[in-house]
């Protein structure tokens, strides 16, 4: 029986940290001490949690780790134009899979524009299927990325994909990772989309502050909110607008 060639990225584990250093970010993070509880699913990891909990910035530390630049690409795409990344990635230490991925992605929502202009700006640079990346809307753009660039046997690390999508496209781009999660790809993704969240059998990781937890789909606030305010939704608004 041939042995799975998943997950590449296994678990990854937070090695000693500078005397001092626990009280200042990123450690101060409850989720960051608590990054040996992390262990990768073989098709896909959902990093979940509220907004300051920790999910981008372990994503981006995970990332580097890899080597990748903090602006996210390809491991090519030598692009950085913030000096505020955590030092997070030299603390750490991933423990990965006996193949090694063939093809190697981390995209950041919000600085996709970045890269497609570094990348289009390049000499000779054609684009995604020979049309320019900025020739597109932001969410063609991250669909052009994930449909096009992707090619399988991967790793890709994605940070709040949903920001560029219409739910009917997070519709498609949750299909698309299907299709690459049978062409023998990994994914950990940062999300706080329950239409993403949706995909069968992930394993979903809560960050808050108590550390991680691993939940299941139907217990995840995105769920539980989405479903109560779809289901109610005139008695919710005129609460909320009452509350103001």
């Amino acid at each position: 029986m041939a042995l799975s060639a998943r997950p590449y990225l296994q678990r990854v584990e937070l090695q000693e940290v500078p005397a001092g250093d626990y009280d200042a970010y990123p450690y101060n993070i409850p989720a960051v001490r608590e990054m040996d509880n992390i262990r990768f699913h073989a098709d896909v990891t959902f990093l979940v949690g509220e907004n300051g909990a920790g999910k981008s910035t372990v994503l981006e530390a995970i990332a580097m780790a890899l080597g990748f630049a903090p602006e996210g690409g390809t491991r090519n795409t030598m692009l950085s134009t913030t000096d505020s990344v955590s030092p997070l990635h030299k603390a750490l230490r991933l423990v990965k899979g006996f193949r090694q991925p063939r093809d190697r992605y981390f995209l950041r929502a919000e600085s996709l524009f970045n890269v497609a202009t570094y990348l289009d700006d390049m000499p000779g640079a054609p684009g995604y299927n020979g049309k320019k990346l900025h020739a597109r809307s932001h969410g063609e753009l991250f669909l052009a990325v994930l449909l096009e660039q992707f090619r399988g046997n991967g790793l890709y690390l994605l940070d709040e994909p949903e920001a560029a999508l219409s739910p009917q496209r997070q519709l498609a781009a949750l299909a698309a990772i299907h299709q690459l999660v049978q062409k023998e790809s990994q994914f950990i993704i940062a999300t706080h989309s329950p239409i993403l969240l949706a995909y069968p059998n992930a394993r979903i990781l809560l960050f808050d502050g108590t550390g991680i937890t691993e939940v299941a789909y139907e217990d995840t606030e995105h769920f539980a909110t989405t479903r109560d305010f779809l289901n109610h939704y005139p008695r919710r608004i005129q609460q909320l607008l009452e509350d103001e």
